[in-house]
């Protein structure tokens, strides 16, 4: 009872980065820009408080407008990538692990990815791309919801529960057809058959037609540092190549795991 009582309050949020961060989200999810009141719309933040924060964020290189007629369009600039990258650089498991990335993606002629838990989330951190017309859609950077991705599985498959728990009530529905119903009880059965097999599979649930592989990979301490994997058409992943990217998924990602220490 001490201790509660002892607790610190926690600390009122601030309204003005509230808005500020809600402004950002919006025109990063904004493919072709918005006008001030297309975005005071979309945020429900008035429309003078719209114009000083993207006029601040002009001034500051984080946003740009393109103006049409008697019309401006903002959107964000790639100076929030700036921001991000040396966050992602700073990652060892990015750099550590691009050999292995580099010849998962040459022998299954499929990408491979590095992703690390931020949050409720899974961030691409790094990429091994292959040639070719048809291209995925990730990136370094990327961010995804945590349960919906292989990546994401075969990390949350090996979180100590204090960590896992609070992620439970944050399970996003997926929009492919084999998607299920979001659910702690099903989620966590998904985690224990990804410790059971050491790898975790992800069939048409975030996206159709969209298959992804991962594995997990270890600090020296034990701890997960993130997971290694593929993504591919369905049809081909989780068909005659099921067993063979499996393996080969798996060895690289004890591989990686070797050079952490582990």
């Amino acid at each position: 009872m001490a201790a509660e009582e002892n607790a610190p309050e926690p600390r009122p949020a601030s309204p003005a980065v509230s808005r500020t961060l809600t402004v950002l989200e919006t025109l990063v999810a904004a493919e072709d820009g918005l006008t001030l009141t297309a975005l005071a719309r979309a945020t429900g933040i008035p429309l003078a408080t719209c114009a000083a924060i993207v006029y601040t964020l002009e001034q500051r290189g984080y946003a740009a407008r393109r103006v049409v007629g008697r019309s401006h369009f903002w959107r964000v600039t790639l100076r929030l990538y700036d921001l991000a990258a040396p966050l992602i650089k700073q990652d060892d498991l990015a750099e550590v692990a691009q050999p292995e990335l580099r010849d998962l993606a040459d022998e299954l002629g499929m990408p491979a990815h590095v992703g690390v838990l931020d949050g409720a989330s899974v961030v691409y951190v790094a990429k091994a791309a292959t040639p070719g017309f048809i291209q995925f859609d990730t990136y370094p950077g990327k961010v995804a919801p945590f349960n919906l991705t292989a990546l994401g599985r075969a990390i949350a498959a090996y979180l100590p529960d204090e960590q896992l728990d609070p992620l439970l009530s944050h399970l996003v529905a997926g929009r492919g057809p084999k998607a299920k119903k979001p659910a702690a009880r099903v989620f966590l059965e998904q985690l224990a058959k990804v410790r059971e097999a050491g790898f975790a599979v992800e069939d048409e649930e975030e996206e159709p037609d969209i298959a992804c592989i991962a594995a997990p990979v270890f600090h020296s301490d034990g701890r997960i540092a993130g997971s290694l994997g593929v993504t591919g058409f369905a049809r081909d992943l989780i068909g005659a190549k099921l067993d063979v990217a499996t393996e080969l998924v798996v060895r690289q990602a004890k591989e990686v795991s070797a050079k952490l220490g582990f």
